[in-house]
């Protein structure tokens, strides 16, 4: 069994040890220590990284099987490394991080128990994202603030965090949060006077250490919750973000960032009006391309015809075009329109027993698609990206068993 240096300090980086086994694991090589304080995927909190000797530490997990082997910690290699004894280093800022998130974890946990009773369910720590789902799914913005506050609380009152294994009858004494997934060797992590969970990770040492909690997400679940935040330097980094990018808005608008919500709304305001103004304007555009579309039609007989395609049109505005000109007598519309989502919309007028929905379906598969729909006086459908040329090409096949 390899002797596990992180239970007995959370801070140690450095320290030397013994190869006991050389493996490969999925084809990199690896080995197994007689003791180490690489923290290896478990619990919720993701594996440590560093050096071995010469070689990158690139994952640690604990081996499952044989059962003679359990307890044993494989370190996967970037390369092979020679010799028995050797000097190895943490990646502290990622163990200092993941430290933060976890140890933030316990205490927001406990807050959310304290102001809204909700239960956490769930905990997913990566290198990017932290959340905990809970049990409640009646949480509201208030209980957010709440719980971050008291979180927060704890954190500024700078409590000591300890880690210890307990005897069966000490553990009945403790007020625990959640039970253990454990029978044996069960370790507790007592926030002094607040949270006591048994827990195998990687904590900080007095809750000061963690820095800032913030919640920055909330998102309901059918269940539950699930709530994002961020703690210590990932916190800082997140309102450095955001603090530029609210910056560069409010500069973009010359006001400043506590005037950014009134300018946000005027320009808002301003969006929805121009944008009435515009579909008007456009509207009346239609109404004149329509009557140069009907003006232009082609007499074949049984039917006028009015075949157009376009590059980069709007799939409304071929649509509104398709019913004005299928409005007047005997007229069949072949509308299309090319670019990355290109489009056909074919309709006719009712006086018309033309079923335009193959017609429509085989000028889609002409451009390299499958689909298109509807009825038979009005049908349309898109396709992958195609070119003017291409989708014209369609329209004239579809002419060209209108006609037959």
């Amino acid at each position: 069994m390899t002797e596990r240096l992180y239970y007995q300090d959370a801070t140690c980086r450095t320290f030397a040890a013994r190869i006991v086994e050389r493996l490969t694991h999925d084809g990199q090589p690896a080995v197994v220590l007689d003791r180490t304080a690489f923290y290896p995927t478990g619990g919720g909190q993701p594996n440590d990284r560093g050096k071995l000797g010469h070689a990158l530490v690139v994952d640690v997990i604990e081996r499952d099987a044989p059962a003679a082997a359990r307890g044993a910690v494989l370190h996967i290699l970037s390369r092979d490394i020679a010799g028995d004894e050797v000097t190895a280093e943490v990646d502290w800022s990622r163990r200092f991080d993941l430290m933060q998130q976890h140890s933030g974890q316990h205490i927001l946990s406990q807050a959310f128990i304290a102001v809204a009773d909700a239960e956490t369910v769930g905990f997913h720590l990566t290198d990017d994202t932290l959340t905990i789902d809970l049990d409640k799914k009646s949480l509201q913005p208030d209980d957010m603030d709440r719980a971050e506050d008291l979180a927060n609380q704890i954190v500024f009152e700078d409590r000591p965090v300890t880690a210890r294994f307990v005897t069966v009858a000490e553990l009945a004494k403790l007020p625990l949060r959640k039970p253990p997934k454990v029978e044996s060797n069960i370790r507790i992590v007592e926030v002094e006077g607040f949270d006591w969970s048994p827990c195998g990770g990687t904590h900080v040492a007095r809750t000061g250490q963690i820095g800032l909690i913030k919640i920055v997400r909330l998102d309901r679940q059918s269940d539950g919750a699930r709530v994002e935040f961020r703690c210590g330097w990932r916190a800082l980094a997140d309102y450095r973000r955001k603090h530029q990018v609210i910056s560069q808005v409010a500069n973009a608008f010359s006001v400043g960032y506590s005037e950014l919500d009134q300018a946000v709304s005027r320009m808002q305001a301003e969006s929805k009006d121009l944008r009435k103004k515009l579909a008007e304007a456009e509207g009346k555009l239609l109404v004149y391309e329509a009557a140069e579309l009907d003006a232009a039609a082609q007499d074949r007989g049984e039917f006028r015809l009015i075949a157009r395609a376009w590059a980069d049109r709007e799939a409304l505005h071929l649509r509104t075009l398709a019913k004005k000109l299928a409005g007047k007598p005997k007229t069949v519309v072949l509308l299309g329109s090319s670019g990355a989502q290109p489009v056909f919309v074919f309709a006719r007028s009712p006086d018309l027993a033309l079923d335009l929905v193959p017609l429509v379906r085989g000028a889609i598969e002409r451009i390299g698609g499958k689909g298109g729909g509807g009825k038979p006086d009005f049908a349309q459908g898109g396709g992958p990206s195609a070119s003017e040329e291409q989708v014209r090409a369609a329209i004239e096949w579809a002419v060209s068993q209108l006609v037959k």
